[in-house]
């Protein structure tokens, strides 16, 4: 039985953020699971930065089937857990079955992997308290407020859970969450 992933998302997600790491892990040989409010076809957005912006701007991005609803997911038939960014996580944390799912991989340290705004959800879910983060630099004063450090970097490592700014970070972001899987959730 291969081992599986879940990864956590919704509509406005930043594409990079959720491809990235789920075509990286099932490169790495895992079955990765693309969980939703509904199971649906998702639209993603491109988040890129355009001079004169004091921010990011929002163009339609790609577009992805989810695999399983949040209220039908078991965490315990998963190794590991995503949470990309994007705006999707301003919504998705509210959702009972998302708290639900990621305290279970906090509360059995199953390695997470969370970028940009995902940390969002694993605030909302009470998860985040005591921990060392990393985060899209706007969400600096929400990782605070849920009682964690904040750290700007391009992977932060606490324990089995692997933090990012944003997808510029993917490249040491997933390198270091693969390590943690290696050691954690390998193959079976």
């Amino acid at each position: 039985m291969t081992s599986k992933i879940l990864l956590v998302t919704g509509d406005a997600a930043e594409s990079l953020e959720v491809f990235y790491p789920y075509q990286r892990l099932r490169e790495e040989g895992y079955q990765v699971d693309i969980a939703a409010p509904a199971r649906k076809r998702l639209q993603f957005v491109v988040h890129d930065f355009v001079d004169g912006f004091d921010t990011y701007t929002e163009k339609p991005g790609y577009t992805w089937p989810a695999d399983v609803a949040f209220a039908d997911v078991d965490p315990a038939d998963y190794v590991a857990l995503v949470i990309p960014g994007g705006r999707a996580p301003e919504y998705l944390r509210n959702n009972p079955d998302v708290q639900r799912i990621v305290r279970h991989f906090f509360e059995g340290d199953k390695p997470v992997a969370q970028i940009c705004h995902g940390p969002l959800v694993s605030a909302a879910a009470g998860v985040l308290s005591g921990r060392r983060s990393a985060a899209y630099p706007a969400l600096e004063p929400d990782v605070i407020a849920a009682g964690a450090q904040y750290v700007d970097g391009e992977a932060v490592v606490d324990g089995v859970v692997v933090s990012a700014r944003a997808w510029p970070d993917h490249p040491a972001w997933i390198r270091a969450f693969v390590e943690v899987l290696r050691v954690k959730a390998p193959l079976s």
